[in-house]
């Protein structure tokens, strides 16, 4: 028989409630409350809770406290990635971040989702993955919907509302987001 683990990272109905899940979770609120009471003069202990809390990318990305996450091990980072200020991810599923992306201040990535079904909705969730790819650029307050996969060198408008997919290479803002225009070689 699955975990409720297994069945979370898988995208089914879990129970939250489960002892190892609750625990994961604890792991990684106490980690967040360390590394959201650090100063900027502690840059050793940031690094080392980062390290202790992504699955990878700990080692390189730029991170603002405060900072929040489900559980932190479902996070992914590439190179270099950046969050500002009052960034919260709800990795029920893989967040996979690509190199050099930015985060702006207050933006929200969710990869959790609850069922429709009021009844289920009182015992169990579930999840989707997201995929963010290199080089994007988030703006601002931001939401970042389960399930959606943005490509990169595009950027999203701040407060947006990512709701469905987004391509390589474009601007795309709005709530819902859609793509505005498609990018070249600007300098600014």
């Amino acid at each position: 028989m699955r975990s409720e683990k297994e069945k979370m990272l898988a995208g089914e109905l879990y129970n939250p409630q489960d002892i190892e899940l609750v625990g994961a979770r604890e792991r990684a609120r106490n980690l967040c409350k360390v590394l959201n009471g650090t100063r900027e003069s502690d840059q050793d202990l940031r690094r080392q809770v980062l390290m202790d809390l992504f699955a990878q990318g700990g080692d390189t990305v730029w991170l603002q406290p405060p900072f929040y996450c489900d559980y932190g091990t479902n996070i992914v980072l590439g190179k270099q990635v950046f969050f500002n200020f009052n960034c919260v991810v709800l990795d029920v599923c893989t967040i996979i971040v690509g190199d050099f992306t930015l985060f702006g201040p207050a933006v929200q990535i969710y990869a959790a989702t609850h069922p429709m079904d009021a009844r289920l909705r009182r015992s169990q969730e579930f999840g989707k993955p997201v995929v963010i790819g290199s080089d994007v650029w988030v703006g601002g307050n931001a939401v970042i919907c389960p399930g959606v996969r943005i490509g990169s060198k595009t950027v999203i408008g701040a407060g947006s509302v990512v709701t469905r997919d987004i391509p390589d290479g474009v601007f795309a803002a709005g709530n819902p987001c859609r793509v505005v225009r498609q990018l070249g070689d600007e300098q600014v």
